[in-house]
């Protein structure tokens, strides 16, 4: 007869128990704070309510770690759960963010001076208290070492066991459950930490989805229009990626506040009704410069070459230039740089780079192209930090704060509405600037390029409104003022002459809806590649083109 092994700590199975329960009720704040916010906890049925989602979130956490509840992944599986919980519950109380794919992605391609940005000594605190504290509690219990049979079935007995009380928890509160996960879609974003595990597993099974080995060819018939015949200037187009503008805030579309002079003097049209492909980078870049609308680019099943690859293609120079986190992979197959390794005295002061040291040395590195290609006209992207937040007071440069006080933390919660607009319109303030300088340098060389600026932001942002801060809600639910973005177009004479545009007309259009959609189709058509790929009706300027 085997011995039975000696017990020496605690059952895996009460680990499971104690991390579930502490994950499920105070992991858990921030819904619990939305659920009041909603006005939900007001009845005895939405507290039924609540202490059904706490019941359904345990048993799905039980489920889950019993699942994993082997000797080599017990203890790692519950840290890095109470982990994901103390810092989702953090950024999902202070910026009242949600949790999903999209947002992962941010987070995974975050770099180490964005991450800078998002410390704070609140944050500490939290990931020590709610993290680090219980998982060295956790690493330190002492959990019993059974035979693997004998773990089997005892592992299986918790998962079911735990999948039941879900399905308990949820039928017995199916009709409220139900209308409220359909009324504020945004709850199902805060259910901590399975929010995260989902979108992890999202993010781990893409490749399932959507081929990552294959690339597929785009405008693989591409070709320089007759603008480019012989004896003509060779085109010179800047785009200007913004980054977290916001339409409301430019003085341009009607803002009361003067955060755009420098535009305002200068004759550049301004398209108040433009939206966004997504609500963050990782989602929206990539989007549009592609072919796609934003729902396609959404469900492709692979990927495709992009705008700047088919520019290329066509015959014409390409060169990215980056201030931020990198193009998502939109310039991998054409010649680009980053400003990180710069040290310009005046413009890289503080260790950041302000958007203005794009156009340091903006010759040199154009000279630096393919000469047969430069002829025939050059693309140039410029990716800004532009108004990226939290530490919008880090974008702009002491003698450029036009409106304070400003906020002067990542803490935005503890600034007043006064400040944090403030701070955020000098961003704007700036850009407007940076914008300006650039159209002083596209004017200078007009006597050698037919030269154009177009300035369209990848995305918005949440500036308190309702209680949101920043970006990154799912496209559905996410408010106008993530979605509403600035584009604004500057054309040189000679540039609106090759194009045969009139001003007037696109002055016109300035309330025209148009989207990220367009920006593929209507940036091929200012540069006149002609190709399959192109579609007339998606190209935004095409309405005012040879009146």
């Amino acid at each position: 007869m085997t011995a039975p092994t000696p017990t020496t700590g605690h059952s895996p199975l009460h680990l499971v128990l104690a991390t579930s329960v502490a994950m499920a009720t105070l992991g858990n704040w921030p819904l619990w704070q939305a659920l009041a916010d909603l006005g939900l906890l007001q009845t005895a049925q939405g507290w039924g309510l609540a202490v059904a989602l706490a019941v359904a979130v345990f048993g799905a956490l039980v489920a889950l770690q019993s699942l994993l509840a082997w000797r080599t992944t017990l203890k790692p599986v519950a840290i890095f759960l109470l982990l994901a919980t103390a810092a989702g519950a953090h950024y999902m109380l202070a910026y009242r963010i949600v949790i999903d794919q999209t947002m992962l992605v941010n987070v995974l391609q975050t770099n180490p001076g964005e991450a800078a940005d998002l410390f704070s000594l609140r944050m500490a605190a939290t990931l020590l208290l709610g993290g680090v504290l219980p998982a060295w509690l956790v690493w330190r219990t002492p959990v019993d070492d059974v035979r693997w049979p004998q773990r089997l079935w005892r592992n299986a007995l918790a998962t079911l066991a735990g999948l039941a009380l879900v399905v308990v928890a949820v039928v017995a509160s199916f009709q409220p459950l139900s209308s409220t996960m359909r009324n504020h879609k945004q709850l199902r974003f805060l259910i901590n930490p399975l929010n995260a595990v989902y979108g992890l597993g999202m993010v781990a099974t893409e490749p399932l989805r959507r081929s990552s080995s294959v690339l597929l060819p785009l405008g693989t018939d591409a070709h320089l229009g007759p603008s480019h015949a012989a004896g003509t200037r060779p085109p010179l187009l800047l785009l200007v990626l913004g980054e977290t503008a916001r339409a409301a805030n430019f003085s341009l579309n009607g803002y009361a506040r003067p955060t755009n002079p420098a535009l305002a003097a200068l004759p550049v049209i301004s398209w108040r009704n433009a939206w966004s492909c997504g609500t963050n980078t990782a989602a929206s870049v990539p989007c549009m410069f592609s072919h796609l609308g934003r729902e396609e680019f959404s469900s492709r099943k692979a990927n495709h070459e992009n705008l700047l690859d088919v520019a290329q293609r066509a015959g014409l120079a390409v060169l990215w230039l980056d201030n931020q986190a990198g193009c998502k992979g939109v310039c991998a197959r054409v010649p680009h740089a980053d400003t990180f390794d710069l040290k310009h005295p005046a413009l890289c002061a503080s260790g950041e780079c302000w958007d203005p040291v794009m156009l340091d040395g903006l010759d040199a590195r154009i000279a630096a192209l393919p000469a047969a290609q430069r002829a025939k006209g050059v693309l140039l992207v410029m990716h800004q930090m532009g108004s990226h937040g939290p530490a919008y007071y880090k974008r702009v440069p002491p003698d450029f704060k036009r409106f304070l006080p400003e906020c002067s933390t990542s803490n935005l919660q503890d600034c007043s509405r006064e400040q944090l607009i403030n701070a955020y319109d000098n961003t704007i303030a700036y850009t407007d600037h940076f914008l300006a300088q650039a159209i002083g340098w596209l004017q200078k060389r007009q006597d050698s390029h037919d030269s154009a600026l177009v300035y369209v932001s990848d995305h918005g942002e949440s500036l308190g409104e309702n209680n949101l801060y920043l970006h990154g809600l799912p496209y559905a639910i996410a408010p106008d003022v993530q979605k509403h973005v600035p584009w604004i177009t500057w054309l040189s004479p000679g540039f609106a002459r090759r194009q045969q545009l009139n001003a007037a007309c696109l002055a016109g259009r300035a309330d025209a809806e148009i989207s990220h959609d367009h920006y593929f189709h209507s940036v091929l058509g200012l540069l006149d590649v002609q190709t399959s790929a192109y579609q007339p009706m998606l190209d935004a300027y095409a309405a005012c083109r040879g009146r």
